[in-house]
């Protein structure tokens, strides 16, 4: 859609794949026309690999019939809007259907049978290999049901699932796939590495158990545990949710849990609304419900929009409620249109960038998710009492009100662990979903070995690795976007409420829950904690996330603003000589991907340079390298760019 826009404008924007420019008498109307093209072909591309091709395929005609286009227009003649928008589709298809992602393995559209959409890498390219065996959720403890049991609790467990459904709702399973092992190798946006097998941005390892953090390992589980507690609105505790008292967090904050609490951030919220110049009112609920409602509204499981997507419907809501829209929040007021594709532009590329980020970091260090974790500790047993059942210095703490240790008396009918066993070590927690969600599950003692999420039973978690957080990466890359492109980090009227009336986990809640934010990062925020509330993610993964959303927003919008005003083109290229060994040199210099590079050598400032590489070479990485050119000290090199293969 941008590349569309921007092949019409007459001022200085440079489109992101499609760099040509075009004329019309109407220039609204043109662009309206090459972009419905642009986007109707891509359409139909993306949703002939959808389970629901006929259906989806069938509603791309009706729609763009109704726009008045006709969906038979087949043409590449640039002098026609209807070319332009069919040409862009064949440059940014053939682009992302080569870009690591393997939609069509590779193959461009339009196929014959079709094959699987997304696969990973064979094992022999580098492609993921299951270390532990599966963990059968209705069973107690993190084994198969055959007497398989983890190999390394610090590595990523899949699920064996009944009657599972994958993260778009449809039947899968039973045993979990890798969903996006793949993304290693994705091409971002503008990320740059040198070494394709390390993230593009790593934030560090994530606490592991047996070493050195041990102990923040065991805090981490216990911070689950105690969310999980939270789960209930029966237990009389209210919360005030309003931005007076929520939000305004510091990004590099560590948190305090791990003892009970789950003080994971520390904003004291914005003593003001800076549109209104009010204070923000009270917003006081019962804690179990704002849990349930928050892990519910985020979770965006099966059958939604999933994480990218509440982003655009986030960006939706903003762009429906400004008043007047400026790109940066200065210069000039900017037409709808313009508006919509710069800010889809932004988000989108943000939340890409966020994917390549975060799975890779997944992939890296191919993490634990709490439900194997807690279910690992619980079964060693306890850590606070060696005199104590079920004692492993390992284990859980016990902590009153929470961890527990089940003894005969407290097992006993009327007990406040009855019905359980002797001996073993007891949480309180979410006690997994009913049949019939005619009422809220509230919360009670169940054996440690057996916690589930806050989640449907044939879903659960993921099927990827838990660090980082993608909920919190994808989420704080976005808000920056939205901060940077709007000029505030406050929503429009300084306020952003969404409303929960009904969950699906279960009967709820007892009353309307309204979710207010005062800033994007706040909305992030809110994100990032819900994961924690529905046994998807430790604190560790959401703080990883926010750093790493944080690098990748500010640099797409960075780069993006580059775009928008054509300063791009004017980037600097610096160049790097590396003596490889005996007559092996290397010249390495940085790259714009989509634009075309070559390079020139000449042996002073006085002659002219020629080609080193011949034809140019369209950069698909951060980096070209041109390996044994080197001629001798006094030799001159540069690197030049150009929008198009044909250099002026």
């Amino acid at each position: 859609m941008y590349d569309a826009w921007s092949g019409y404008d007459t001022n200085s924007s440079v489109g992101y794949i499609y760099h040509t420019k075009h004329t019309a008498s109407d220039v609204e109307a043109a662009r309206r026309e090459a972009i419905s093209y642009a986007v109707f072909r891509m359409m139909k591309e993306r949703h002939a690999f959808s389970r629901t091709a006929a259906n989806t395929l069938a509603a791309d005609d009706a729609l763009m019939t109704s726009l008045g286009y006709d969906i038979n227009n087949n043409t590449r003649d640039t002098s026609t809007p209807a070319g332009v928008g069919n040409t862009i589709y064949d440059v940014v298809s053939q682009w992302f259907s080569n870009d690591g992602s393997r939609g069509a393995n590779g193959t461009p559209y339009p196929i014959k049978d079709p094959p699987i959409a997304y696969p990973d890498y064979p094992v022999s390219e580098g492609g993921y290999v299951f270390l532990n065996p599966p963990l059968a959720v209705t069973l107690p403890g993190i084994n198969d049901g055959n007497g398989n049991t983890v190999v390394d609790i610090n590595r990523w467990q899949r699920l064996q699932i009944v009657n599972a459904v994958d993260q778009n709702g449809f039947p899968q399973g039973p045993i979990q796939p890798y969903l996006g092992a793949q993304w290693l190798r994705v091409r971002p946006y503008e990320l740059a590495r040198i070494d394709p097998t390390l993230p593009w941005i790593d934030p560090g390892p994530p606490p592991f158990y047996g070493g050195a953090t041990h102990d923040q390992f065991v805090r981490e589980v216990v911070a689950v545990i105690t969310a999980s507690s939270q789960l209930t609105s029966d237990d009389g505790v209210t919360i005030d949710i309003s931005p007076a008292v929520y939000g305004n967090n510091d990004l590099e904050f560590g948190g305090h849990y791990g003892d009970g609490s789950l003080d994971i951030y520390n904003g004291t919220g914005h003593s003001v609304n800076p549109v209104t110049g009010l204070p923000y009112a009270p917003n006081v609920v019962k804690r179990g419900d704002y849990a349930r409602a928050l892990s519910e509204f985020w979770a965006d499981g099966p059958n939604s929009e999933t994480p990218p997507g509440h982003w655009n419907v986030v960006a939706n809501d903003v762009s429906d409620r400004l008043t007047e829209k400026r790109i940066g929040g200065t210069g000039p007021v900017v037409d709808d249109l313009e508006w919509d594709v710069k800010i889809y532009f932004a988000v989108n590329a943000a939340v890409h960038e966020a994917g390549c980020a975060c799975w890779a970091v997944k992939r890296y260090y191919d993490a634990w998710r709490p439900l194997s974790a807690v279910r690992y500790l619980g079964g060693l047993g306890q850590s606070s009492s060696p005199g104590l059942q079920s004692y492993n210095v390992n284990g859980l703490p016990l902590i009153p009100n929470l961890i527990e240790l089940v003894t005969a008396s407290t097992a006993a009918q009327g007990g406040r662990h009855a019905g359980l066993t002797p001996g073993k070590v007891a949480v309180l927690c979410w006690p997994g979903e009913t049949p019939q969600r005619t009422q809220a599950n509230g919360v009670r003692f169940v054996h440690a070995d057996s916690w589930m999420t806050y989640q449907r039973t044939n879903f659960v978690t993921p099927a990827f690795p838990g660090y980082i957080s993608g909920h919190s990466t994808f989420s704080r890359s976005a808000a920056e976007v939205l901060a940077a492109i709007t000029g505030s980090k406050f929503f429009p009227g300084g306020l952003g409420t969404y409303t929960i009336t009904n969950l699906i986990n279960e009967k709820g809640p007892s009353e309307p829950v309204n979710l207010r934010y005062a800033t994007y990062y706040d909305a992030a925020d809110g994100a990032g904690l819900s994961r924690i509330y529905g046994g998807i993610h430790p604190p560790a993964d959401n703080y990883g996330g926010r750093r790493v959303g944080e690098m990748t927003g500010k640099g797409t919008w960075e780069t993006a603003r580059k775009y928008f005003d054509g300063s791009i083109i004017q980037s600097p290229i610096n160049l790097a000589f590396e003596q490889l060994g005996p007559g092996r040199d290397s010249l390495r210099h940085n790259t714009i991907r989509g634009m075309y590079y070559k390079m020139q050598t000449a042996p002073n400032l006085n002659q002219p340079f020629t080609d080193v590489t011949g034809v140019p070479v369209l950069a698909v990485d951060s980096s070209l390298a041109v390996t044994n050119t080197a001629a001798g000290s006094d030799t001159l090199y540069r690197a030049v760019r150009s929008l198009t293969s044909d250099f002026p």
